[in-house]
């Protein structure tokens, strides 16, 4: 299991992308800002919820749903952090930007966008739970920085909310950090229990179509933020 992890952690080593500092340092115009979060909204957060379903109803391990109905809840709910769904609380951040919410009704995906999304839809309905979870829980909820979530020596303390990007660059009101501040909560803990249900439960047999899953969606998703980014004005 420890080469399984190590596997899969040299995958999300490489979840970067050469755009994100413009976007965590204010380069990106304000006015194509609404860009990047419609993208977002709609390639995979409004839906979160229903990938996290999809996981736990293949799922035959009793542990392994537990956690994922866990999951399922806080997300689709709020009910155990958040008090009110993820993707609701996402929109706080154009709400508070004076953005226009109707654009995050229907969203046009941008090519590469489109195409992650489908790939999130096929891992997480047509290869088993194995590969669904995997995408879900580490994928897709996880980032560069999971070596640092799984060392027990890392220490955990809360985000500045005066240092959040949207804050400190285009005038977001702290108060519209709600689902920001229910991640902090919950990260440490939830990135554990993401951790130990796939690398405990996921057998040898499994695990090759795990990784070639993770390996496609970390392909699509890099192709998915060259779009985002060279539609907000972005160059390499």
């Amino acid at each position: 299991m420890t080469d399984f992890r190590e596997q899969l952690l040299r995958i999300m080593d490489r979840k970067t992308h050469w755009a994100w500092p413009a976007f965590s340092t204010g380069l990106v115009a304000k006015n194509k800002l609404h860009l990047h979060l419609e993208q977002e909204f709609a390639t995979y957060v409004r839906d979160f919820p229903l990938f996290v379903g999809r996981a736990f109803v293949q799922c035959p391990v009793a542990e392994v749903r537990r956690e994922l109905a866990e999951n399922l809840y806080e997300e689709e709910t709020g009910g155990l952090v958040a008090g009110k769904p993820h993707p609701e609380l996402f929109l706080d951040y154009p709400r508070g930007l004076g953005m226009d919410l109707s654009r995050f009704g229907t969203v046009p995906l941008l090519p590469a966008a489109q195409r992650y999304r489908d790939l999130l839809d096929a891992l997480t309905e047509k290869h088993g739970w194995e590969v669904a979870t995997c995408a879900v829980t580490i994928f897709i909820e996880g980032s560069a920085n999971e070596r640092a979530e799984l060392d027990p020596n890392t220490p955990r303390s809360k985000r500045d909310p005066l240092a959040h990007p949207l804050v400190k660059y285009y005038g977001l009101p702290p108060s519209h950090l709600r689902l920001s501040r229910a991640h902090d909560e919950v990260e440490g803990s939830h990135r554990l229990s993401a951790w130990h249900i796939v690398t405990q439960h996921i057998a040898p047999a499994a695990q090759p179509a795990v990784l070639a899953g993770m390996e496609q969606a970390l392909t699509a998703w890099l192709a998915y933020r060259d779009d985002v980014a060279q539609a907000c004005g972005l160059t390499r």
